[in-house]
């Protein structure tokens, strides 16, 4: 049987036995960390550089350098200011007789010639037409006059007002009259019910009664109740305004003018 001390001493050796491979398998985990973490990171994404290289094509495009004229993603692109036709501007002018005060006055007064006209606060819906025009340079009064002048017949001068020579000062401001001249050098296009046959810049003219006719321009802005049909500017008593009447009354005439533009293009409306 061994004695205490042989027993004692196994012990000890036991203990240190275990205590080594503890030891020496710890090293060998410490020791292989590494390695792992190196395998880990291998399945990270691949970089910017790596799918470059396997999409030539991409990279190609990436790199190619902007024209030196071409505008960077920072700045805006240039918006090219859009011309306006003739018509539009007539429209818009039109518009503008809207923010002036005039009391509805149609006396006879002798007036300047040319561009000539009565005074700014007063004035009749022929007035709303003239003024407009002569905003654009336009002076309806001398064309109007010089027209009578040569062509006195072809206007109902005679035959309406007894007149047996033209007036500068007032044949320009009568309905009839302007209707003729339209007729004459602008382009006369057809009466009909159809709201999209008017468009912003047009003259319409029309019979109120038996005794009294009217005239006014097609405006941009259009009726609430029906988008497809053009707002009236006009003078029908309370100055000049913007309304929903172009087919409140008997439709006379519809008109297309512009000085410098050929009657075959007033009808295509360019």
């Amino acid at each position: 049987m061994p004695s205490i001390t042989t027993r004692v001493l196994l012990t000890i050796g036991m203990v240190l036995f275990i205590s080594i491979v503890a030891f020496t398998t710890l090293s060998n985990c410490e020791r292989k960390q590494p390695s792992e973490v190196s395998i880990d990171s291998s399945t990270e994404p691949e970089s910017k550089q790596t799918r470059d290289n396997e999409n030539p094509v991409s990279s190609q495009v990436s790199q190619t350098p902007l024209p030196p004229d071409a505008p960077s993603e920072s700045e805006p692109l240039e918006r090219i200011p859009r011309e306006y036709t003739f018509s539009e501007k007539l429209a818009q002018a039109a518009l503008e007789r809207t923010t002036h005060q005039v009391r509805y006055d149609g006396r006879y007064l002798k007036i300047g010639y040319p561009m000539g006209d009565v005074p700014d606060g007063i004035g009749v819906c022929t007035d709303v037409v003239i003024r407009s025009y002569r905003e654009l340079g336009v002076d309806l009064q001398q064309l109007v006059h010089e027209d009578i002048r040569q062509h006195f017949n072809r206007y109902p001068n005679h035959k309406r007002w007894g007149l047996s020579r033209p007036d500068a000062n007032i044949d320009h401001r009568r309905v009839p009259n302007l209707r003729v001249f339209f007729e004459r050098h602008g382009a006369s296009l057809p009466v009909s019910d159809r709201a999209q046959d008017y468009v912003p810049g047009d003259i319409v003219t029309w019979k109120l009664n038996e005794k009294m006719v009217h005239i006014g321009i097609v405006a941009e802005e259009r009726a609430y109740l029906n988008p497809s049909r053009h707002l009236i500017i006009h003078n029908i008593g309370r100055g000049p305004e913007l309304g929903d009447m172009l087919f409140d009354y008997e439709i006379t005439g519809h008109y297309r003018y512009s000085p410098d533009a050929p009657n075959d293009e007033l009808e295509k409306g360019i």
